[in-house]
């Protein structure tokens, strides 16, 4: 039996998939399964029981004997949100909880980190164990993911095997439910398909011009197979940066998504409310 927390959502629902490539149906999803919209993300999902994010651990307690593997994709993902009590409850003590009751059942353990942990990235993207401690994210999700990170590495009692995979910017198939928060691909596609162009958020930043903002954009499949490897293979403990190591602008983004639509370039910027609510908290 395996378990997948976060199941109706992007990652999770695909690591679904890709568990039933693989031959595994005994796979206990685990989410709070409110939204209707995420909940399309399980058609033609094969899994065995389905559980409410609130009940997961009394009922890992009691059936940990049947358990395999645990994956804990689930997590308050929103980085406008600013609310501290959320990503603490949700994404902080909530692993915790799931850590924890590993730790109890000798239950291998593959969660959710982030490379919003690195902020600005001042002091590198490199995964070593102590870079944590020095961390600067910009925004309450990312602390939130930086603190597990950090009280994880502190813990004298750890899972036999874990991994805290920190997710660059995935992109791919069971999205659309995100809506802001969905990829720049996803936008793309939607806004090329609808109006036949596509709007960038300008640089806020001299040393970058309109559009050569950079990130690594990785596809999902391509993490649901470092997820299979890690089951697999159980080896070597720690926190990893799961990315492509390739970081592309915006701009090569969007022209690429014209060429694979085959529509003509047609690009424009516009300032970033994000940057606007900053300005304006400082004032």
């Amino acid at each position: 039996m395996i378990i997948v927390t976060g199941a109706a959502g992007f990652i999770g629902s695909c690591l679904v998939s890709r568990l039933n490539k693989e031959g595994f149906h005994d796979i206990v999803i685990v989410d709070d399964f409110s939204d209707p919209e995420k909940l399309k993300n399980l058609q033609g999902k094969m899994f065995s029981q389905q559980v409410h994010r609130d009940q997961f651990i009394g009922w890992l307690r009691e059936n940990h004997r049947l358990v395999q593997f645990v994956f804990h994709i689930g997590a308050r993902t929103d980085t406008t949100e600013f609310n501290k009590e959320i990503f603490d409850r949700l994404n902080l003590n909530y692993t915790k909880d799931v850590w924890n009751t590993c730790v109890e059942f000798g239950l291998p353990l593959v969660y959710a980190s982030s490379a919003a942990t690195y902020g600005l990235g001042e002091y590198g993207y490199k995964d070593d164990h102590d870079l944590p401690e020095k961390l600067k994210p910009l925004n309450p999700y990312g602390e939130s993911k930086n603190n597990f990170d950090k009280w994880a590495l502190k813990q004298e009692r750890k899972p036999y095997f874990w991994a805290g995979l920190k997710f660059f910017n995935v992109y791919g198939p069971n999205e659309y439910h995100k809506g802001r928060m969905a990829s720049v691909i996803f936008h793309a596609f939607r806004q090329i398909g609808s109006s036949g162009g596509m709007k960038l958020f300008r640089s806020h930043k001299p040393e970058y011009k309109d559009g050569e903002q950079l990130r690594d954009f990785i596809y999902v499949k391509d993490v649901c197979e470092v997820c299979l490897f890690l089951m697999h293979h159980r080896k070597n403990s720690g926190l990893y940066n799961l990315g492509t190591g390739k970081a592309r602008s915006f701009l090569d983004l969007a022209r690429s998504s014209f060429a694979s639509m085959q529509k003509p370039e047609n690009i424009s910027f516009i300032r970033s409310r994000y940057v606007e609510t900053a300005e304006h908290r400082l004032r």
